[in-house]
Parts: structure tokens; C-alpha cells; sequence
């Protein structure tokens, strides 16, 4: 038989976690299940400097602070990747590659990730100079030379962000024109401190032993390779959210993220959305962590009124 739990938080990620402290400091039985160790993206984090209570900590080190949190109160913690959620009655049966599990309530805290560009030098500069975030990491570049990649809103507003920390921020975008909001193009067109390279094929993201030096691209008119010194390189060419194994529960929207009300809740009774997976604007450690609470008190409240229908069915 699967083991049943009051809530499975899928997730181990600063919102689940969190999710998992409020649920079982409220006396409920609490799973958290994910597919790799618990911390989630804070595990690739080097530093994180706008988290509040720290000048500075490292990701790994936050993510086991809210792990030995999000224990403390008798939340479990299971490897599984998960592959469907199912609607049985007031039971939500979760499946994963590991094993089966049944709970009165579900948490998705999946997670989001960016598209990679699949180049040289992507990878082995992750967190040593390129970055999928200018509100994370852009206060480390602080008047130095960025690069963006990227012609979305996304990279464009991150443009402008950054634009007012680093010296120069050159937009290198692969065709002719932006894709953004005409009011987001107004605004990086009109800052002096951001620069445009047009029809650029990004090839490689170049650097020395510890940090990025540069960005090499292709003209793709011309077909004339050349390289733009930089400290940092910011990627914007998408963000999917990790919502595989959920699409028959019938809560994605047409991109595939999790709409929620304000106290979480899909609208599938009894299964809630937090963090990154959800449909937002701001992805952050402490947005996920806001999510994670609230949810926490959700399924407490969902919880408690399933008993007190049973009591009025029994009366």
C-alpha cells in the first residue's frame, strides 16, 4: 500500500521547504519529495547577499539552515522524481520512480529553469560570471562590462537593471530587432550605458581559469567573428517551468506554469502551487519563501475543514 502523509510538498527547494516547516509545526505528517538533494537552486549559488538575516551565505549553506528548519518538526524527506499526481476522492495519490505516496493535501514547489544557450563556456562559468538572474548576481558587477543575451521583455528589463550597476551593458540579440514591449525598447534605447549588437550568433563564452572574460559571436550578415570583453554574461533566452507529470491534473495554463490564488491554491481543491512554478514576475529566494508560508497555513485550513465535514456527515 503507499504510505500516506497529511501534505507530500514536491519540492525541496526554499519554498517547499519552508511549505514543510509551516505544515508540520502545525501537527500535520509531512513528505517532501524531490529528484535531487534538497536546497534546490541555492545549491548553485556561490553567494546570495539579499536574503534577509545575512550580509552574506552560501547557497548550500542556506539551503541546509532551512533544511534542518524544515525538519525540526518531524517533515520527511524522500529522493523521487515524480511522475503524476491523481485526484481520488479527497486523496491525492502522487507517483514518482521510487514509489508511491497518498496524501490528503499536495504542494508543488518544482521549480523553473532557464533555457541554455548550449555553448562552450556556458556551463563551466555557471556562477563564476554567467547568470540567469541580474537581481541576484548583479550587484557583484558593479560598475564593470556586462553582456545580456537576449531580445524578450526579460532581457531587456534586466538590461535596464543593470545598467544601473555595471560601467556598460552591450544587448547582444541574434535578429534585427527586439521582441519586447515597445515601452521596455523606449527605455534601454534611451540609456546611454546600454548597447546593442544586432544579428549576433553567440558562439562562446570565453574566461581565464576563475572568471568570464568575454563573449564571442558571429555576424550572421557579414559572417565575421568577433568577441566583446565582459565580466559577466546575463542569458535571457526563455524560462520553462518544471510542471512534467502534472498536465493530466488539469491546473497548467497554456505555457505550462501553475495559476494559484493568494493563499495558493489551484484550482484542483486540495493541490497548491508555490515558488517558481507558479505564474509570477518575481522569482526569488525570498518570494518562494513568502509562497512557502502561506501554503503551509493553506493546507492546515484545507485539512481542517475536510475534518469538519466528516464531523458534520457523522453527527
Amino acid at each position: 500500500m503507499p504510505k500516506s502523509y497529511d501534505v507530500i510538498v514536491i519540492g525541496a527547494g526554499p519554498g517547499g521547504m519552508t511549505a514543510a516547516l509551516y505544515a508540520s509545526r502545525s501537527n500535520l505528517s509531512v513528505l517532501m519529495l524531490d529528484r535531487g538533494i534538497y536546497g534546490g537552486q541555492m545549491n548553485n549559488t556561490a553567494e546570495i547577499e539579499n536574503y534577509p538575516g545575512f550580509n552574506s551565505i552560501l547557497g548550500p549553506d542556506l539551503g541546509q539552515k532551512m533544511y534542518d528548519g524544515a525538519t525540526q518538526f518531524g517533515a520527511e524527506y524522500a529522493y523521487g522524481n515524480v511522475t503524476a499526481i491523481r485526484v481520488n476522492g479527497d486523496l491525492r495519490e502522487v507517483d514518482t520512480d521510487e514509489g508511491n505516496y497518498v496524501a490528503k493535501a499536495v504542494i508543488i514547489a518544482t521549480g523553473a529553469e532557464h533555457r541554455k544557450l548550449g555553448i562552450p563556456g556556458e556551463e563551466d562559468y555557471s556562477g563564476r560570471g554567467v547568470s540567469y538572474c541580474a537581481v541576484c548576481d548583479g550587484a557583484f558587477f558593479k560598475d564593470r562590462e556586462v553582456v545580456v543575451i537576449g531580445g524578450g521583455d526579460s532581457a531587456i528589463e534586466e538590461g535596464t537593471y543593470l545598467a544601473q550597476l555595471a560601467s556598460k551593458v552591450t544587448i547582444v540579440h541574434r535578429r534585427d530587432s527586439l521582441r519586447a514591449q515597445q515601452i521596455l525598447q523606449k527605455r534601454a534605447f534611451a540609456n546611454p550605458k546600454i548597447n546593442f549588437v544586432w544579428n549576433a550568433d553567440t558562439k562562446a563564452i570565453l574566461g581565464d581559469e576563475n572568471k568570464v572574460t568575454g563573449v564571442q559571436y558571429t555576424d550572421k550578415e557579414t559572417g565575421e567573428t568577433h568577441v566583446i570583453p565582459a565580466s559577466g554574461v546575463f542569458i535571457y533566452v526563455g524560462i520553462m517551468p518544471l510542471t512534467e507529470g502534472f498536465e493530466s491534473v488539469g491546473i497548467l495554463d497554456e505555457a505550462g506554469w501553475i495559476p494559484t490564488d493568494e493563499t495558493m491554491a489551484t484550482k484542483v481543491p486540495g493541490i497548491f502551487a508555490i515558488g517558481d512554478v507558479r505564474a509570477k514576475t518575481l522569482r526569488q529566494i525570498t518570494t518562494a519563501v513568502g509562497d512557502g508560508g502561506q501554503a503551509g497555513q493553506s493546507v492546515f485550513d484545507y485539512i481542517q475543514s475536510l475534518q469538519d465535514a466528516d464531523l458534520k456527515v457523522n453527527a
